[in-house]
């Protein structure tokens, strides 16, 4: 067993409740944990024997493309293709989050993560 992850996946996207927000857009960060039986491509160094890492990435992207009111939505949207596009994944985890939130205060980011 072994893990793959893509972390700091950048996107300017269009969430939220607040209609400035699906407008304007604003900057995400998207965190992706994968959990996968790595023996084959540890012995065989082929690409064919793991997760593609572009493949995966390219899903996060496209994901957060699509405008979504919630975090947990655009997160769960993201599992769930992952989930029928890659097989062999035992466990998917995700984190997006946005980064300086309209919430009135002084906030680095408020992220929302999952699992699958």
């Amino acid at each position: 067993m072994g893990q793959i992850y893509l972390e700091n996946i950048r996107t300017y996207s269009h969430h939220g409740c607040m209609k400035e927000e699906t407008v304007i857009g604003s900057e995400y960060r998207v965190d992706l944990w994968v959990d996968a039986d790595l023996t084959a491509a540890s012995s065989s160094d082929d690409l064919r024997d793991t997760p593609d890492y572009v493949v995966l990435h390219q899903i996060v992207v496209d994901e957060m493309k699509i405008p979504s009111r919630l975090l947990e939505h655009v997160a769960q949207r993201i599992i769930n293709r992952i989930s029928s596009t890659i097989t062999g994944l035992s466990h998917i985890r995700v984190r997006v989050s946005k980064i300086n939130p309209p919430i009135g205060g002084d906030v680095q980011s408020v992220s929302v993560l999952l699992e699958g």
